[in-house]
């Protein structure tokens, strides 16, 4: 997955993340910026997700919209 397109498309994409994780802010999906380290790390702080569960629900969102 070429992380480059996902940051370049990130405004298009975060209203997808934001529907799919919806206890994230929209604040906090702007300041993501796309960036999957970011990405992975509030999920595991919202949902209290293993890195890997997190990293797993990230590839397999953005898998899918890409």
């Amino acid at each position: 997955m070429n992380w480059d397109i996902i940051e370049g498309k990130w405004e298009q994409l975060k209203g997808g993340a934001k529907e799919k994780w919806g206890d994230l802010t929209d604040d906090e999906v702007t300041e993501m910026e796309g960036k999957r380290d970011k990405i992975v790390g509030k999920l595991q702080e919202k949902y209290g997700w293993t890195k890997e569960k997190a990293e797993n629900e990230v590839d397999s969102f953005f898998t899918e919209k890409v």
